[in-house]
């Protein structure tokens, strides 16, 4: 029988772990022909098998196929970036909205090997329980959570990008299975993601121990806790994301107080508002820089709620980051920013960023004629803060000898802003009202407090007397609150893999593309007006199915938008 190339490529990935476990590198256990049954059946008999399975889906989520999908599918096509020092022509033709279902990049089988290896863990985990009395019924809980909330991390992925996905819950272990299904609609799988999410959330491992790389490194409570905000906050079910959001607010308060009592003199959090940060300069300096030398260059970070590790001195690398953005050797990446995110900031005429912003400086640097991005290439930076005339500061950067930057998926600041979205999507409409509701009032506030924090950290602003963020600013109009948090996602996560899908959510929530293309037509010199007739569909705003996976599966039907003369949809 003849098998998708998602499924021939999983099944294998799932029977060659049952053979090599982690004795073998990735490349090397992916490469195995599947054995049969007998041979499967013998491998999953202790806890170190599951655990070993367990392990190589972070693995898997830590390959350069899927972390530079995570970066092109979340931010390639925002006006975030473009085109950097020797680009590829996939990448390029991308940038230009010239996407071909022979692009590479629309390959979406690295996600589907994680899915088959958290779906693995889920089917065999509990058959491990029954026969290894080491292997408890709590860690069997703890771990179906863990499998169930980083599958529905991939499937969150896909769908964001290609919308509709075949979607699969079972093992793929023998061609007697039946693989060739059609892809299930977008609001289908978010549902079903949200419900297995729902069912294991509370069995998941609150803390791993005292070190923060043990609780960032993998998945915990507050990284499915996480997780559901953001499927919620996509559904449109507000008060839900709010609700999860709150929970893990609460729990980085608990962890700044137990923090502030022990180490008062020597922590660099402090409170912006009733929201525990890590501080740009900390009192008593005149420096800036160390947010991001926390966050970005050490990793692990106090405000991380889920990061993919990358150890020194082991065999699997972020390769990502040195290829798109940057290297010790190479200022210039295959990606650039455009230059309006960082011309004329210093000089306080930038349309994003206010002189004071941290973030500019740190995020970004001019190099010939582009603006590189440093964010994760740098190590260590600083520079000085507080001046009010003259030039830039210049910025002191260590740049990274390594590849192993850590990539960031959730951290607090996302947690905020889900929350500050979600609160000003339930007070509603007020343009036009002579005076807002008491109730709509407080979702403002509420939402602007959590703006107010990140964008007071990154300012340097510790007092209300400093402020220039001032909320009757905002408050008479929805779309200047919705901008204000969109415009504060856009200055703290770029490059991070996030901006192309903000505007996905804003065009399914607006029901129109308008706002989104005004956005991103801003980094186009030429073939505006055909960028923006393709960009008006809704279709176009996610990417087609790959070709291979359309010739593999007979029920697979091609994005209406990349259906020309020469690629036909299927009926």
């Amino acid at each position: 029988m003849k098998t998708t190339t998602i499924i021939r490529t999983i099944r294998t990935a799932t029977l060659a772990v049952a053979v090599s476990a982690v004795a073998t590198s990735c490349d090397d256990f992916l490469s195995i022909e599947p054995l049969n049954d007998i041979v499967l059946e013998k491998y999953w008999t202790n806890e170190s098998d599951v655990m070993s399975v367990m392990n190589s889906c972070y693995t898997q989520l830590e390959s350069s196929d899927c972390i530079q999908r995570m970066i092109v599918w979340g931010e390639l096509r925002s006006d975030n970036m473009t085109t950097g020092a020797g680009i590829p022509n996939n990448l390029n033709q991308i940038l230009k909205e010239n996407i071909l279902e022979t692009n590479d990049m629309t390959n979406w089988q690295s996600f589907y090997q994680c899915i088959n290896r958290c779906n693995s863990v889920i089917h065999y985990a509990p058959k491990v329980n029954e026969i290894d009395p080491n292997f408890t019924d709590s860690e069997l809980k703890a771990t179906i959570a863990e499998a169930t909330t980083l599958r529905a991390l991939c499937y969150f992925y896909l769908i964001r990008t290609f919308r509709d996905v075949p979607y699969v819950t079972t093992p793929s272990i023998d061609d007697t299975q039946n693989y060739r299904v059609p892809a299930s609609k977008f609001d289908v799988v978010l549902d079903s993601l949200i419900a297995s999410v729902e069912q294991v959330k509370n069995d998941a491992v609150r803390s791993y121990g005292e070190d923060a790389i043990e609780n960032t490194a993998k998945i915990t409570r507050w990284a499915a806790y996480t997780l559901l905000a953001d499927m919620y906050l996509w559904k449109g079910d507000y008060q839900q994301c709010i609700d999860y959001c709150d929970l893990v607010i609460k729990e980085k308060q608990r962890l700044y107080e137990i923090e502030h009592e022990e180490n008062a003199t020597t922590t660099t959090l402090e409170l912006y508002g009733d929201i525990p940060l890590i501080s740009e300069s900390p009192n008593g300096t005149t420096v800036s820089g160390n947010t991001y030398n926390e966050i970005f260059g050490t990793g692990n970070s106090f405000e991380s709620i889920f990061e993919l590790n990358f150890v020194n001195n082991q065999s699997v690398t972020n390769s990502s980051i040195a290829s798109l953005y940057g290297s010790s050797s190479t200022t210039d990446g295959r990606i650039s920013a455009p230059t309006y995110l960082f011309s004329e900031a210093y000089s306080g005429n930038n349309k994003y960023f206010s002189k004071t912003d941290c973030r500019y400086l740190e995020y970004m640097v001019e190099s010939s004629s582009r603006v590189a991005i440093q964010k994760y290439v740098v190590e260590e930076l600083s520079f000085r803060t507080g001046t009010t005339s003259g030039g830039a500061p210049r910025v002191t950067t260590m740049r990274r000898s390594n590849n192993y930057a850590n990539w960031i998926i959730y951290r607090l600041s996302d947690v905020l802003l889900m929350k500050a979205e979600a609160e000003v999507e339930l007070a509603g409409n007020v343009d036009g009202l002579e005076q807002i509701t008491e109730e709509q009032d407080n979702h403002y506030r509420r939402a602007f407090a959590c703006v107010s924090a990140l964008w007071k950290r990154a300012n340097n602003k510790r007092t209300a007397t400093t402020d220039t963020l001032i909320y009757d600013d905002y408050a008479s109009s929805r779309i200047a609150m919705e901008d204000l948090v969109l415009d504060e996602r856009q200055r703290e996560f770029l490059f991070e893999g996030k901006r192309w899908y903000d505007l996905v959510r804003l065009c399914r929530r607006d029901k129109s593309n308008t706002r989104m293309v005004s956005k991103v037509l801003a980094k186009f010199e030429q073939n505006v007006a055909a960028i923006r007739i393709k960009l008006a569909s809704t279709d176009a705003l996610y990417f087609p199915y790959y070709k291979n996976e359309l010739d593999a599966n007979p029920y697979l039907e091609q994005n209406a938008a990349y259906v020309t003369d020469e690629t036909t949809a299927k009926q």
